[in-house]
């Protein structure tokens, strides 16, 4: 008699990300699959849902796993998070009970990184206020900030911080870096320097963030580092927006010690409207959307589909942890 076919969980894709996808085609020669379109509305739900899987694909990270959830799902082997981020995930917890998890690094590096350009482009030049003032009827008048040959801070030089440094050189920026793991290599090859985080913040005329969200990040760029940074720079963060003390941006803005800020994620998604962010009129804001790309989107699925095909060969890939 042959062996049950794992099954694998698509815990709720929505807004869609996968639905359609090709690739899911590979995972039905091997697996059963079962397939959510709207996000689970509780723990509860995500139980019912989960409580056969062998294997969950999570879809850009919008359904997010709790180590007492995890708990509940005894047969649970493996979770691929079709994104580059894994903060969805209780780790330790994923960790204890022998759950692997998988990410898909590097497939949109250039995409993230083109829209942390925009974001600092528009930021720079207030395109956002400018388009609401002009649609009020009015013709603003404001002195913007030029980006070419001034010096751009990239905070983290993964996949995504080589490429936003390519980017900025590409615009005629003096790029500098900083990472919790230098390297030389990337260095020489993308020509660009590494120095002191405190460096990069006093000598910065925009700062780009580019850090996956741990315990070491979180909140590290504080009161205390805007304090440090260059008056009248220019924020962009297309990482995680716990990374950035969302407090003091506001007060920094406020009072000028930003000059702007181009921001994708925020400590709070969606962003609450009744934020104070929302009074600032030196932001540009999307809403965690650099990868929302139908390139993005197909490059992702495949990555997190041959991710759930070599763990079921039993030589897991892209693991982390």
């Amino acid at each position: 008699m042959p062996a049950p076919r794992p099954l694998v969980l698509i815990p709720g894709d929505e807004p869609p990300m996968i639905a359609g996808s090709k690739h899911l085609d590979r995972i039905r020669e091997r697996a059963d699959l079962a397939f959510f379109d709207s996000r689970p509305l509780d723990d509860e739900e995500k139980v019912a849902r989960a409580k056969d899987a062998t294997v969950i694909l999570n879809t850009r990270g919008i359904v997010r796993w709790p180590g007492d959830v995890l708990r509940r799902l005894p047969k649970l082997k493996l979770i691929v998070c079709c994104a580059i981020g894994f903060d969805c995930i209780d780790m330790a917890t994923a960790r204890e009970l022998g759950i692997t998890v998988c990410n898909v690094p590097g497939r949109t590096a250039t995409m993230v990184a083109e829209h942390a350009l925009a974001l600092l482009l528009g930021a720079s030049r207030s395109l956002a206020w400018m388009t609401s003032e002009i649609k009020l009827g009015r013709w603003p008048g404001k002195q913007l900030l030029m980006m070419s040959g001034k010096r751009l801070g990239v905070v983290g030089t993964g996949n995504i911080g080589c490429e936003m440094i390519r980017l900025g050189k590409a615009i005629g920026m003096d790029v500098v870096a900083w990472s919790f793991n230098s390297s030389p290599e990337k260095a020489e090859q993308h020509g660009f320097r590494y120095v002191e985080l405190d460096e990069l913040l006093a000598t910065s005329d925009a700062v780009s963030v580019h850090l996956k969200l741990t315990s070491e990040s979180r909140g590290l760029i504080d009161a205390a580092a805007f304090a440090k940074m260059k008056r009248g720079a220019v924020l962009v963060n297309t990482a995680r927006g716990a990374i950035v003390d969302h407090g003091a941006m506001i007060d920094a803005l406020n009072s000028g010690q930003l000059a702007a800020a181009g921001l994708d994620v925020f400590d709070r998604e969606p962003l609450p409207a009744d934020d104070p962010l929302l009074a600032c009129q030196q932001v540009v804001l999307t809403s965690h959307a650099a990868d929302a790309l139908p390139e993005a989107f197909d490059a992702l699925s495949a990555g997190g589909v041959e991710n759930v095909l070599a763990f079921l060969d039993d030589r897991p890939t892209n693991v982390v942890t």
